[in-house]
């Protein structure tokens, strides 16, 4: 497993909803923590890491030893979302690129945990931020989409960097072609319908 970076296809693919929560799918969430703490993250979307499963990962604590923090969310869904307020912004996918992004400060979020229980939370602050940017990524809409004109400009050699990044794996056939992933993302999400 491994973060999959801007512009790869599987950060604008619409992920999928689980059906249950069984062994694997524990894996794979424990598999997505030790990632995000390796990279210093606050939370991680399973299209981060290249899987279309509408799940993703929070521990704003950002530390291992920090278990009590982590909260799992499965098939979640915003409810309510209240207030405005303007931070910057990073994101795993998008290495030493951070941002201003305006958001609602609060937010309501309903979702299933790993024992498959139905959790509600109340957020606020870098909790309902976090949230809300993660919640993004599982219907393709990254971070820079939220940025105003000012911001895209700052950040667009940056992002340039990272497209010819991609571009020469892909060359070099590390990453496959989009058609190749596209089938990928299809065959997992049958797997776990």
């Amino acid at each position: 497993m491994h973060i999959v970076k801007y512009p790869h296809p599987t950060l604008r693919h619409r992920s999928k909803p689980l059906r249950r929560v069984d062994a694997e799918l524990r894996r794979l969430v424990a598999e997505m923590f030790e990632l995000m703490y390796a990279h210093k993250g606050v939370g991680l979307a399973a299209n981060q890491v290249d899987l279309p499963y509408r799940l993703f990962i929070v521990n704003l604590a950002s530390e291992p030893a920090a278990k009590q923090d982590e909260l799992v969310f499965i098939n979640p869904v915003i409810t309510s979302r209240k207030g405005n307020a303007q931070d910057d912004e990073g994101c795993l996918s998008f290495p030493d690129i951070f941002a201003p992004v305006r958001r609602p400060e609060r937010c309501v979020v309903s979702a299933y945990n790993l024992r498959g229980d139905f959790v509600r939370y109340e957020l606020s602050g870098l909790a309902a931020r976090a949230v809300q940017h993660e919640y993004d990524h599982l219907d393709g809409v990254l971070f820079i989409d939220r940025l105003d004109e000012d911001a895209r400009l700052t950040v667009r050699p940056a992002l340039a960097a990272l497209e010819l990044a991609f571009e020469t794996e892909r060359g070099r056939g590390a990453i496959p072609d989009d058609h190749q992933i596209s089938r990928r993302l299809a065959e997992l999400e049958s797997l776990r319908a």
